[in-house]
């Protein structure tokens, strides 16, 4: 290898310094030796020059010859055939801009969903051989996979498992972060077990790492931070180490940086800020560690020579100490689970949710970048055709047609990578934008804060857009080139003008607009199906209204307050808050819809037997008067909570999910329900509560789900104040009253500070990211399908146009009006976009079904949504059809017979 590649670099050196001049005059020097050897041997100087150039032979091949063994042949011919390219995009600039263009959007948008699935499914964690990385995940029956277990589960599993080298465990927090020079705000971060950095084989950017020394109970309260954190709060000053931050109003020591290229175990959240799990103890009173309720991810290293195989077998035997605990207060939690999967790209929560759907957005892409490459080869058909006599020349003049073959592949490769090279810069765009919808959505089940996801076009996702380029290019210029390829010269050079064209040709294009319209349809049929799911699960079914509804979110952590001796100023503040302008009514509530399930609870009602193995828990939330009305939630029977509820029995509103269950054909207002550990009281201790009201099924923790049972209370009748996120309806948009609002509470509560404001159309979008994502992209790239279908149209009629009006001009002559010619035109199109439908109606019915298997609760439409995107396409090719058919009916006939 090293000595072809020095043979090739020692040929270009030498086509650099010798010129064809000089091998001509040293070729002339030849052939004058060999005149004066045949003078000697007595020749006349005419017999003399002839016999010397037939012994050297022509000076022409010779001179080639000579060209391809002082250089490279192929390099040249490329270079050469690369500059004839470039000079066809020149001169034909509008078939260059809508051919690059159209390259651009394929490649762009399969380069963009590529980006997003490297981070979440192919890139490894920057860690010491992360192949040897598992991960612990728990599953239950029909629900989502958790990726947490208690810390209690954690030490059973460290202290027992023979499989792993080690096993660490992370919390995944929300730290309020503050230190000198900057202001304390809300950051991502884990607790880490002393043993996390260790055992992932991570090593400092400066200073030192988490050891298991400083994650002992007493030790002094240390942190770690990331390279992003110690550049944007400390300018990369190396000096941070042994400075002091406050965590949660703790003061820690900073021992370390992480790398630049470190983001977490999770690609989801990307922390900040690493702590021992000892300092939970501290920050969190009460500490989840202390009572063994902490709740961590598990991420082992397998012991040397031990298989996944081998580890999922002793997880599944350590696991039962786990299940043996649910089940004394939840027999049906016995349907627990453990698996051990790979861990070599991270924890899987993110993938979890995007896989599919981001599966789903490479097929359609992929047919997106199919339609583009239809849509070029069919315009370079059209040039074709028009160049089909120089071919003939060419042949005809001595060349071969593998050298025309590759001639005419190197221009659609070169269109291909100026398509590729604009399609990264969108690509950029793009993974922005899609980034941008990924992280609006809210935390996911283990990860808390907002996602936080960095999606890069590395070297990976740069040869993925260099091979789509090149397959792009063959694709499209694969069959234009053949037919160059396989043209006999003969025929084409008795071709005059623009009169006629092969059959063989004409099928192809047709053939190329009809695979068009066949995936705009499928394109077009899938994103209206998306885009139906997704408005269903934002309006249908949801139980309240979204609409007009801003969300206040409260935190008097650090105000001084007793939690307490929160409801009077909490009334109050509900109270000033109903007398702003544009606002209709108040209240406040422990959660809100979509934001969680509250908390949860077992329910006994007297008369009604269960199964212990059945029981089920329910959700329970506590909301203050008004609730329902703010929230539009319709109160079936019975009352709503007051305020002067407060000291007296306790009450409780059900919704129908719990009257049907518990309360069977009877009604349950009057009736009395009691819960089981209910929020703030000890397991296992029951209070009785009074149905006063029954209200409509309302969704609260994922809208994908049937609304859960649920069981609400008046805060203002317990002892503690869990509520602290107020709601208002409004009349005017929700924005609006948002700066009022802040300036209420800051007046009302000086010392409480504001976590979050956002509207519950925003909190509901925020919690259907998937959903968005697939049917924003998928419309958007149906869209762009449709506009392909429509230009490979007009591309089809304008050179089925320009290659018959010498026929057009006959006809006319011959008596056909211009309604015959408009009708002859739109049958040759009607045809193409026909047998296109028809082909892909079929497919698009497919595909529903694919996609209802993939994606969680979509339900195919059938035909309508097929229907329904045939009529876009019809539209589309309508429009397309318009300037051709014109151009066509207004052939004037005299002309048309005496053109070529």
């Amino acid at each position: 290898m090293r000595a072809a590649i020095r043979e090739w670099v020692q040929r270009v050196w030498r086509r650099g310094q010798r010129s064809d001049q000089d091998l001509d005059a040293e070729l002339q020097l030849h052939l004058e030796l060999l005149a004066e050897e045949k003078l000697r041997r007595g020749h006349s100087p005419t017999e003399a020059a002839r016999l010397a150039r037939i012994e050297a032979g022509g000076l022409a091949q010779t001179m080639e010859s000579m060209r391809d063994q002082r250089s490279l042949p192929w390099l040249e011919d490329l270079i050469g055939d690369s500059r004839l390219a470039a000079r066809q995009m020149r001169r034909n600039p509008l078939f260059t801009l809508v051919a690059v263009v159209s390259l651009a959007l394929g490649i762009g948008a399969n380069t963009a969903i590529f980006s997003l699935v490297n981070t979440l499914m192919l890139r490894q964690l920057p860690v010491h051989q992360p192949g040897q990385l598992v991960q612990m995940v728990s599953r239950f029956p029909g629900e989502p996979r958790s990726f947490g277990f208690r810390w209690s589960v954690y030490e059973h599993f460290r202290n027992e498992n023979h499989v792993f080298s080690d096993l660490i465990g992370f919390s995944p927090s929300r730290f309020q972060v503050g230190g000198q020079g900057f202001e304390s705000a809300p950051v991502n971060g884990d607790y880490v077990v002393g043993s996390f950095f260790d055992t992932l084989g991570v090593q400092p950017a400066i200073g030192r790492l988490i050891v298991p020394a400083d994650d002992q109970t007493g030790a002094e309260p240390v942190a770690v931070i990331s390279w992003s954190f110690w550049q944007s709060r400390f300018n990369g000053d190396p000096a941070v180490i042994g400075q002091r931050i406050t965590i949660g109003g703790t003061p820690a020591v900073i021992i370390g940086v992480t790398p630049r290229e470190f983001f977490g175990v999770n690609i989801a959240a990307r922390p900040e800020v690493w702590l021992p799990t000892a300092v939970e103890t501290v920050i969190q009173q009460p500490s989840q560690r202390a009572n063994g309720s902490l709740s961590v991810g598990l991420i082992g290293r397998l012991r040397p020579g031990t298989s996944i195989e081998q580890a999922r077998a002793e997880m599944q035997v350590l696991d039962r100490f786990r299940v043996e605990q649910f089940v004394k207060s939840a027999p049906n939690l016995a349907a627990l689970t453990i698996e051990v999967e790979p861990a070599a790209t991270g924890l899987a929560m993110l993938r979890d949710q995007f896989s599919k759907p981001l599966l789903v957005l490479m097929a359609v892409v992929g047919l997106l970048l199919f339609a583009a490459c239809s849509n070029i080869a069919g315009m370079l058909m059209a040039r074709g055709a028009a160049r089909q006599r120089e071919m003939a020349v060419r042949v005809s003049l001595g060349a071969a047609r593998s050298r025309l073959l590759r001639q005419l592949l190197t221009e659609s490769m070169l269109l291909a990578l100026t398509g590729g090279l604009l399609g990264v810069g969108l690509a950029y765009i793009g993974v922005n934008v899609l980034v941008g919808i990924l992280t609006s959505g809210r935390g996911l089940v283990g990860l808390i804060g907002p996602i936080q996801l960095d999606a890069q076009l590395d070297t990976r996702v740069l040869l993925f857009t260099t091979a789509a380029s090149v397959l792009a290019g063959i694709l499209f210029g694969l069959a234009p080139a053949w037919h160059a390829f396989t043209t006999a010269p003969a025929p084409a050079m008795r071709e005059t003008g623009t009169a006629g064209t092969s059959r063989s040709r004409a099928a192809l294009g047709r053939s190329l607009v009809v695979g068009q319209v066949a995936v705009s349809l499928v394109l077009l049929t899938v994103s209206g199906l998306f885009i139906g799911h997704l408005s269903s699960l934002r309006n249908v079914g949801l139980g309240f209204d979204r609409h007009s509804v801003l969300l206040v979110t409260l935190d008097p952590t650090k105000s001084g307050y007793e939690l307490a001796k929160l409801f009077q100023p909490y009334r109050d503040l509900i109270a000033r808050l109903e007398s702003l302008p544009g606002v209709s009514s108040v209240t406040l509530s422990m959660v809100t819809p979509i934001h969680g399930a509250g908390a949860a609870s077992f329910v006994r009602v007297d008369g009604f037997q269960e199964a212990p193995e059945a029981r089920q828990y329910i959700s329970v939330n506590l909301v203050a008067p008004r609730y329902f009305e703010t929230f539009g939630t319709p109160l079936l029977v019975g009352r709503d909570f007051r305020f002067d509820d407060q000291g007296r029995a306790p009450v409780a509103i059900v919704n129908q999910a719990i009257e049907r269950h518990y309360f069977p054909g009877r009604s349950a207002i009057g009736q009395h329900l009691s819960l089981e550990g209910q929020t703030g009281r000890p397991r296992g201790e029951m209070r009785s509560f009074e149905i006063v009201g029954v209200v409509g099924d309302a969704k609260y923790l994922d809208l994908r789900r049937e609304p859960p049972r649920t069981v609400y209370l008046n805060p203002f009748q317990e002892s503690r104040m869990f509520s602290h996120r107020f709601s208002l309806r409004t009349s005017i948009g929700p924005t609006a009253v948002a700066s009022d609002v802040r300036r209420t509470v800051a007046d009302a509560l000086k010392t409480v500070a504001i976590a979050n404001i956002t509207t519950l159309s925003d909190q509901v979008d925020a919690s259907i990211v998937p959903e968005r994502l697939v049917a924003t992209l998928s419309g958007l790239f149906g869209a762009v399908g449709a506009i392909l279908v429509g230009i490979g149209l007009y591309g089809l009629l304008t050179f089925t146009v320009n290659r018959r009006i010498n026929e057009i001009g006959v006809r006319m002559a011959l008596g056909a009006t211009r309604g015959d010619i408009t009708r002859m035109i739109l049958m040759n199109a009607a045809g193409c976009v026909g047998v296109g439908l028809l082909a892909g109606a079929p497919i698009a019915l497919w595909g529903q079904r694919m996609a209802g298997n993939w994606v969680e609760n979509l339900q195919p439409l059938g035909m309508l949504s097929v229907v329904s995107a045939a009529a876009g396409v019809l539209v589309v090719a309508t429009l397309s059809t318009l300037v051709p058919v014109r151009r066509a009916a207004a052939v004037n006939p005299a002309d048309a017979l005496r053109r070529d």
